[in-house]
């Protein structure tokens, strides 16, 4: 006589199981995807096309007018002291009065730093910044009535100081 195999239920075999293991990862994955979209601001997204467009012509001319002023500015960071310094000249003679810096951070815009910089008679400018993240900065300093404006990129800590010139592309 034959001994009749025992069922055995279905959780104690590992196929089952196996083939449930792929739908349940899709759904924690679409899950984690759904917080992120929930939860993270879209930085990227303008509204009014036409007048980030013009903004852009703006800024065009800034850049021309920085160029025909012969702007320039040398930036440097120290870490230890938590300083960032640096010199700004027009056609080589320093530049004296109130200048805004920008430092824009490549993804995360909370992130970005404006300050407001006052230089010397030597065109010279400190000021106290705790921390500089390592990343790639874009870097804009423009006087306080924004009619000229340099832009470049700095990359931090690769690059320990920085030249802009306005005339660069």
């Amino acid at each position: 006589m034959q001994a009749t195999p025992t069922i055995r239920p279905w959780y104690t075999h590992r196929w089952p199981w196996l083939l449930m293991l792929g739908p349940a990862l899709v759904i924690v994955a679409g899950t984690f995807t759904a917080w992120l979209a929930v939860t993270r601001e879209d930085a990227l997204v303008v509204g009014d096309y036409y007048k980030e467009g013009n903004a852009i012509n703006q800024d065009l001319r800034r850049d021309r007018v920085a160029t025909r002023l012969g702007v320039s500015m040398r930036l440097g960071y120290d870490p230890v002291a938590g300083k960032l310094q640096g010199n700004v000249r027009s056609k080589g003679v320093p530049l004296e009065g109130k200048l805004q810096l920008h430092l824009a951070h490549p993804t995360r815009p909370e992130k970005d730093i404006r300050l407001a910089i006052d230089t010397d008679s030597r065109g010279d400018f400190s000021v106290a910044l705790p921390m500089l993240e390592l990343s790639r900065w874009q870097v804009l300093l423009e006087n306080d009535k924004r009619d000229w404006r340099v832009a470049g990129v700095w990359h931090w800590p690769q690059q320990r100081t920085i030249d802009l010139a306005a005339d660069q592309p």
